[in-house]
């Protein structure tokens, strides 16, 4: 029995479609004199990081949106990005605060996120974000990548009720969020991680499969159920530069019905859910106007 190749699920051409939405939104926005605007704070040199700023920098401006950056040391203290941070949530020109992640070992990440206002976060990762998120409640932001990654199932398939629904991974920036947005869709939700027994047997039971562990082309072929859904969150950097995902792209391909490619699946529509929140947060400023 021969399988038809997977359709591939193009990222790249899907966050275009939404930012040309989002672009339409922010003119509608500056017509009401309501300039949409994004802080991105990055404290140290990752040069992946400083990658990810200079992306979401570009992406501000092809919409028009207004963003500031603010490079701090790697030996910056906490108390003066607390300050920054403090600054900003007074800035009325600010809509959204973008903390970059990871920050350097001696800076308390953690309590940086919890010091945004939650109406600026746009990652979604404060506590009052994440237990909208959990609650069900319709003013929660939700984080970008998961955000994404539910926009890239729908477009293959609108209507996920019922369906078996694996997330591998289960951290708060991504995991914890992505199994909330798929219970929300009524599918029947698994988190599995590291820990977990059996992986391939478990994963290959999966309607929707989406990886998101960190580890290079982990998930083989037969992990994968055949007609699944595959998302593949995962950026690992090989010896020679290239970038893979989490998932081993040629044989799953052979197997699932519609596959996200590394490069050019999620990365996009992270950086466009990112833009899409900075521009629901600045709508909420222009409604409190009047």
């Amino acid at each position: 029995m021969t399988h038809n190749a997977a359709t591939i699920i193009d990222g790249k051409m899907i966050a275009a479609t939404l930012r040309q939405s989002i672009a339409d939104d922010v003119a509608a926005l500056r017509l009401r004199g309501v300039m949409p605007g994004l802080a991105v704070i990055l404290i140290g040199d990752n040069p992946a990081s400083d990658i990810y700023v200079r992306n979401k920098m570009r992406a501000c401006e092809s919409v028009g949106i207004h963003s500031a950056e603010y490079r701090l040391p790697a030996t910056v203290a906490q108390d003066a990005v607390e300050t920054l941070i403090d600054t900003l949530n007074a800035d009325q020109s600010i809509h959204g605060i973008l903390l970059q992640l990871p920050a350097p070992a001696h800076i308390d990440a953690h309590a940086l996120i919890n010091r945004i206002t939650p109406a600026k976060d746009v990652d979604g990762l404060h506590p009052l974000n994440i237990g909208k998120l959990v609650s069900g409640a319709a003013d929660a932001v939700v984080p970008c990548t998961p955000q994404g990654a539910l926009k890239l199932i729908q477009s293959v398939r609108t209507d996920l009720t019922g369906l078996h629904a694996i997330v591998l991974g289960r951290s708060i920036l991504f995991g914890k969020p992505m199994a909330q947005l798929l219970l929300a869709q009524n599918c029947t939700v698994t988190t599995a991680h590291s820990k977990s027994r059996d992986l391939p047997a478990l994963c290959a039971q999966a309607d929707i499969l989406v990886a998101a562990v960190g580890q290079a082309n982990m998930v083989k072929a037969d992990w994968v159920k055949p007609g699944a859904i595959v998302i593949d969150v995962g950026i690992n950097r090989r010896d020679n530069g290239t970038i893979t995902g989490d998932v081993d792209y040629e044989s799953a391909s052979t197997r699932a019905a519609a596959i996200t490619p590394v490069p050019g699946g999620v990365g996009p529509m992270t950086i466009a859910c990112l833009l899409a929140n900075t521009v629901a947060a600045a709508q909420k400023t222009a409604q409190s106007l009047g």
